[in-house]
């Protein structure tokens, strides 16, 4: 069972998830589940991680023009950027992000990214996965609006909701 996380969807990047959800079942992928328009899917395949990033790789760009990063976490992999949640005691889901990444970052950067938040505010990095805590949104955040570029490597973020949402569909899916 795999988590398919699109980079960049949303604003002018479109994914529709009625046309994704079709083109990744008639491809073989068993249990398909999408969520919200902005690069969410569930899936179950037999194939290794890297299999199923280039057949949905090859689907993406064929079928919709889209050429950006995906990733691909198992449910177990999920379920531990989960249970590593260093903001346990969170107001509201909306407000703690965790970010994929794909590579580890200097100290550095997360140190100048620590410099920005305000109080109230944090960054923990835990098992290649950040977490970001903005208790007063991420759009008013000079944390949440430096984080893409000032963490120094690919990755592609999810809010605590869409996280447990993403984790309930891919339970349902494994069936």
């Amino acid at each position: 069972m795999y988590v398919l996380l699109f980079r960049g969807v949303g604003g002018a990047t479109q994914l529709p998830v009625a046309p994704l959800r079709e083109a990744l079942t008639a491809a073989g992928f068993e249990n398909v589940a999408t969520y919200i328009n902005s690069g969410n899917a569930v899936l179950r395949s037999h194939l290794s991680r890297e299999k199923v990033i280039a057949t949905v790789a090859k689907i993406c760009e064929e079928k919709f023009g889209f050429t950006k990063a995906i990733y691909a976490p198992t449910l177990e992999e999920w379920e531990a950027v989960i249970a590593n949640n260093p903001f346990p005691d969170m107001k509201e889901g909306k407000h703690v992000h965790a970010a994929v990444l794909d590579g580890t970052p200097k100290p550095d950067a997360i140190d100048a990214l620590r410099k920005l938040a305000v109080e109230g505010e944090a960054i923990e990095l835990v098992n290649g996965v950040l977490y970001l805590h903005t208790p007063f949104g991420l759009g008013t955040s000079k944390l949440g609006e430096k984080f893409d570029t000032g963490i120094g490597v690919p990755n592609t973020a999810r809010n605590w909701n869409t996280v447990l949402k993403l984790q309930e569909r891919a339970k349902k899916a494994v069936g």
